[in-house]
């Protein structure tokens, strides 16, 4: 498989480039185009011991997949995330996966396993509807960020402390707690209800922007004129 990362940073596209026989997992919704010999199924991703039900509920979605697989003379898919911002690209490794929010998933290859990382439920990792996944196995992982990527490398006990809104993943050699920032009252002043504290080795994977605040801001911005033609 060969890939490119077009137009970065802000409206980056991954294109893939497969072999016959070769094939990608991709987000659903992702695909922007394809070659004719692609084939196409979609299916929902195995979730581990809770199963898919529960996914359902405690993430707000189910988390479907489609695997794009090529045909004789080979393929190309073009795959895209919804929010503006970066893609990049993290090799997963038998010693050395990761953990990212749900909505940081845009496509891997067929070799990497993706899973609910169900002890992040247990530890909070879920507030403030921040779903994680657990990525393992052997090969590619494409993410993408609201907003530029900001890589943090962190040696053995260096710790980092991150919004969870800005939070995209880390490696899962690193050790990490979420808990609430400062007081009720500085949760309440600073609208950061919930940190993860992360500590090294390994990598944390940040977001320059956060979607929770610019959909507040730009309600903002609507907020006025929606009042405004209901009140017509």
């Amino acid at each position: 498989m060969q890939y490119e990362i077009k137009y970065k940073p802000s409206y980056a596209m991954a294109v893939v480039r497969l072999e016959p026989g070769e094939g990608v997992v991709a987000e659903a919704g992702a695909m922007t185009y394809m070659t004719p010999n692609i084939q196409v199924n979609t299916r929902m991703r195995q979730k581990g011991l809770l199963g898919s039900l529960l996914t359902s509920v405690v993430g707000g979605q189910s988390f479907f997949v489609v695997d794009f697989t090529a045909q004789a003379g080979g393929g190309e898919v073009g795959l895209v995330s919804a929010p503006v911002g970066d893609v990049d690209v993290l090799e997963v490794r038998p010693d050395h996966g990761f953990i990212i929010q749900k909505s940081a998933f845009v496509a891997s290859e067929s070799s990497v396993n993706l899973d609910v990382q169900w002890q992040g439920f247990t530890k909070g990792l879920f507030g403030n509807g921040l779903f994680m996944i657990k990525v393992t196995g052997t090969g590619l992982l494409f993410i993408n960020t609201f907003g530029a990527i900001d890589r943090h490398v962190l040696a053995p006990g260096e710790r980092l402390t991150v919004d969870n809104f800005h939070l995209v993943g880390f490696s899962d050699t690193c050790r990490y707690e979420v808990r609430k920032f400062g007081t009720w009252k500085d949760t309440i002043l600073s609208g950061e209800a919930f940190v993860t504290e992360i500590e090294g080795p390994g990598e944390v994977y940040v977001q320059t922007k956060n979607l929770r605040e610019f959909a507040d801001w730009l309600w903002t911005v609507l907020g006025p004129r929606v009042e405004a033609s209901r009140s017509r």
